[in-house]
């Protein structure tokens, strides 16, 4: 029964990825070209890559209600905010509005990525 229950639940975390897949991109087919219809898979694919590593990497703590949206939610949360890029001091800044529902897990999520090492 046990073995039966661990296989019932990878293959619910497949079928999510699948579904989020879908909301990337990979329900718009057939095209004019199959080239076309290759060219959307493998953007389609990097979109669902990008949002999985996302998800792993940037998306806890503060920010993991955020983890658990829709992708379509969490592009609203994270894309659209009415944010501001501003010039000071020689350095940019990125200007959130306080009054976003989800700015702190915004912050959240730019500070676990920023302190991401990088590769050597």
């Amino acid at each position: 029964m046990a073995f039966l229950e661990a296989r019932h639940r990878a293959h619910a975390k497949v079928e999510d990825r699948i579904r989020h897949a879908k909301d990337c991109g990979l329900g718009r087919f057939p095209s004019r070209e199959f080239t076309i219809d290759q060219a959307r898979t493998m953007l389609t694919m990097i979109a669902a890559d990008l949002v999985a590593w996302l998800r792993l990497l940037a998306l806890t703590n503060q920010a993991a209600g955020l983890a658990r949206c829709e992708p379509k939610a969490r592009r609203h949360r994270l894309l659209h905010v009415p944010a501001r890029i501003t010039h000071g001091g020689r350095q940019r800044r990125l200007r959130l509005p306080t009054t976003w529902p989800s700015v702190e897990a915004i912050v959240s999520v730019f500070a676990t990525i920023a302190a991401i090492p990088e590769p050597r």
